[in-house]
């Protein structure tokens, strides 16, 4: 497992730099000069915020070990983490436009610094009440941030609406590329410095203190219009039930990033007891998935023109393949974690597929005055489904509890390749879920 955790890295990162450089070989237009400092004031804010999240990923499950919690118990820590973000995600959205945008942001980095510092006690509770905070803090962070660059992009700057495409292009871009570092970091510190499993999330701490320091810096202050919480999700809930193609897109989301949300879980206590190095293994997942998004931007293309509709089913199909694969090489007495380990690639490179894909579909058939609404209870079965999963885990016998949680999500990838099939069937004939003409002008400079 120690090689082929190096070696599938290598491969899968020399893979998405050959389609990187393939995709950007057409020159793009000329650079607005006030535009890149703009973009440029925020991203060094925003990345170290995305990085600090990446690193506490690739070690947590291996640190509840550590603290000698049995599979049971953990399962447990991870549901108060998925429920959190259930009940928190509303109320923070809330939150940040009624406190501010920038002040939201700094109270993203100290509620995950807290969080953080939970993991240093090995006091059951404590680490639940870290679960629990660090709910709130993911919340706030894919909420605040964005929240403020969007209206300092339109409202304050009077940029083009059009360049906000460009932007979080990077974004995506910057923070794949920090996901696969934040593996490598975390094994060379909880690994071959010998620091321990809990040594990648006090390194998360120094970058949450800079991105705050940066913002309170570099950024002004603005916030939103005050907004009634049960009037969002009334109006969310109204939308949702009055389109077809958006119930099916949340369908397809709730189906399949509770399975993402489930093999978060599960991927260390079937890989760890091979002992491949857990930090590379998550670089392997994280350029996996990096590679989707590449084979994704390049099938869009007006080379090839492949619809995002066509591409979400391929996406929910690999992942189905993966899943079924995992049923296999998970079975009591009959493991094999090289099938496992290819499987889990596999469903990362299905969810580089599927996350731009959804995106645009969402941008295409939400109304952007009811998103916040549609997108909380877009959340609501996924992370309902995710608990059911692991609470299912949590009462069963481990060897063969794993194996009857991967073929439920199998099942579940299934319902999602139906609805993805009804959507297309749907949605057929419009526009909306079609790419734009190929000639049309560019949406952002090229930085």
């Amino acid at each position: 497992m120690l090689l082929a955790a190096y070696a599938s890295l290598a491969v899968l990162l020399a893979a998405t730099l050959g389609l990187e450089l393939f995709s950007r070989r057409t020159p793009g237009p000329a650079t607005n000069p006030a535009f890149a400092c703009f973009q440029h004031r925020f991203l060094r804010t925003y990345l170290p915020a995305l990085a600090a999240d990446w690193l506490q990923g690739p070690y947590l499950y291996k640190l509840y070990r550590h603290y000698h919690f049995v599979e049971g118990q953990i399962a447990i820590l991870y549901v108060c983490g998925f429920a959190s973000a259930v009940l928190l995600g509303p109320p923070a959205a809330s939150l940040v436009d009624r406190l501010g945008r920038r002040a939201s942001c700094v109270l993203f980095s100290l509620s995950c610094a807290v969080c953080c510092l939970t993991k240093l006690s090995r006091d059951y509770l404590v680490l639940a009440a870290g679960r629990v905070l660090g709910g709130l803090a993911t919340a706030l962070l894919f909420s605040a941030f964005e929240a403020w660059y969007v209206h300092e992009h339109v409202e304050r700057h009077d940029f083009p609406a059009e360049w906000l495409a460009g932007t979080f292009a990077r974004v995506a871009f910057w923070n794949n590329v920090l996901a696969v570092g934040a593996g490598v970091v975390a094994t060379a510190l909880a690994e071959w410095l010998g620091l321990g499993p809990v040594a990648p999330f006090m390194a998360a701490i120094p970058l949450l203190a800079l991105a705050a320091v940066l913002a309170l810096k570099d950024w002004e202050e603005n916030c939103g219009p005050p907004r009634a919480l049960a009037k969002t999700c009334g109006d969310g809930l109204r939308c949702l039930l009055a389109d077809g193609r958006v119930l099916l897109l949340g369908t397809v989301q709730a189906l399949f990033e509770s399975v993402v949300y489930i093999f978060v879980f599960l991927w260390t206590p079937v890989l760890d007891p091979h002992g491949p190095p857990l930090g590379i293994v998550f670089s392997s997942f994280m350029a996996a998935s990096m590679l989707g998004s590449a084979l994704q931007r390049v099938a869009v293309s007006a080379r090839y023109r492949l619809q995002p509709v066509h591409l979400l089913a391929l996406a929910v199909l690999l992942a189905f393949l993966s899943l079924f694969m995992l049923t296999f090489s998970t079975g009591p007495g009959q493991e094999s974690p090289a099938e496992s380990f290819l499987a889990f690639l596999l469903l990362e490179l299905a969810c580089g597929l599927y996350f731009p894909s959804m995106g645009f579909l969402r941008r295409k058939v939400i109304p952007e005055k009811e998103r916040v609404g549609v997108l909380h209870w877009f959340r609501v079965p996924l992370n309902l489904l995710a608990c059911l999963g692991l609470l299912l885990l949590h009462g069963s016998d481990h060897r063969s509890g794993t194996r009857s949680i991967f073929a439920l999500c199998a099942a579940l990838m299934l319902l999602a390749l139906l609805a993805v099939g009804r959507l297309f069937t749907v949605g057929r004939h419009d526009p909306e879920l079609r790419l734009p003409p190929p000639h049309g002008p560019p949406e952002s400079p090229e930085l």
